[in-house]
């Protein structure tokens, strides 16, 4: 029988430090020897499905994904589907993944890159935006990086920020968290910016993981207006990140930098104002986290 790992097995294999580590690898030189067309999303009735695959010179990827907004009112995921391991040589699969769990440790870890190298030495405000599934593996995922003093939680409800607060032993977002935070990510799916940008602190650093469309975006323009903006690939991001999408149109953004620049020391990190990383999420991640999942069965 092909090899399945669950969400459980995921986490034992691969715990967010080495999940990041192999994402930094992957990148250490210049951009991932991976090739991977653009996703393909296709409408269903529930929502749309989404697939992406990926293939290097060892092993080639494909995860399906079904995005359902209708399912957490019926008590089921948002997100749905299953990752496929292949061989590249013989092409006969290898191993199957949980999807939905694969993409939350490979988003999570990713933005944990993001925050070790943009992010100042002395940061240890954070603040996170969202009580779903991805605020949490976010939070787990920034604690493994940073030994953050205070983290706070700002959700779409009272209740919703409570019990998220309660549960995971984190403060609740007040009036002045913006504004004081060193390290602000963002894990929702909203439509519409999240905070006014003219808010925040100019040594910040802001970590976006939001939608992949052009109709929904977590930040506004003043976020990005003058920051240091930083995505996995600029040419995706220019044309699945919203936010980076329109403020390149109105000339409040110069240019982006793949994240592979700042890891490889191609382009410095500029302390010297806010730092903003914005991912959309791409295939080359899943199979780096899945190759390295892989590895540890072995």
């Amino acid at each position: 029988m092909l090899p399945y790992l669950d969400p459980a097995r995921i986490h034992e294999l691969l715990p967010y430090p080495d999940a990041v580590a192999a994402l930094r690898q992957a990148q250490a030189d210049g951009p991932p020897a991976v090739a991977a067309p653009p996703r393909t999303a296709v409408a269903a009735a529930g929502g749309h499905m989404l697939l992406m695959p990926a293939g290097d010179e060892h092993m080639f990827g494909v995860k399906i994904a079904g995005v359902a907004p209708a399912n957490p009112a019926h008590q089921l995921p948002r997100i749905t589907g299953t990752y496929l391991l292949h061989d590249a040589t013989t092409l006969l699969p290898v191993l199957a993944i949980d999807g939905p769990a694969l993409t939350l440790l490979r988003t999570a870890a990713l933005s944990a890159l993001a925050v070790d190298v943009l992010a100042a030495p002395a940061a240890t405000k954070l603040l996170v935006y969202g009580t779903g599934p991805q605020a949490a593996a976010h939070v787990e995922a920034m604690q493994a990086i940073r030994d953050f003093r205070t983290i706070s939680v700002a959700g779409r409800t009272a209740e919703s920020t409570c019990a998220f607060a309660r549960n995971h032993d984190l403060g609740q977002a007040g009036p002045d968290s913006l504004p004081a935070a060193d390290v602000v990510v963002c894990c929702t799916s909203s439509a519409t910016p999240l905070f006014d940008g003219t808010r925040l602190a100019t040594h910040s650093t802001v970590v976006a993981m939001g939608s992949h469309t052009l109709d929904a975006r977590e930040l506004d323009t003043d976020t990005l207006r003058g920051a240091q903006v930083v995505v996995e690939d600029s040419a995706t991001a220019a044309r699945e990140a919203a936010d980076v999408a329109d403020a390149i149109n109105t000339g409040d953004l110069d240019c982006t930098i793949p994240l592979h620049a700042v890891l490889s020391g191609q382009t410095p990190v500029d302390h010297d104002r806010r730092r903003v990383f914005r991912s959309v999420g791409m295939a080359w991640e899943d199979l780096v986290i899945a190759k390295a999942l892989h590895a540890a069965t072995s």
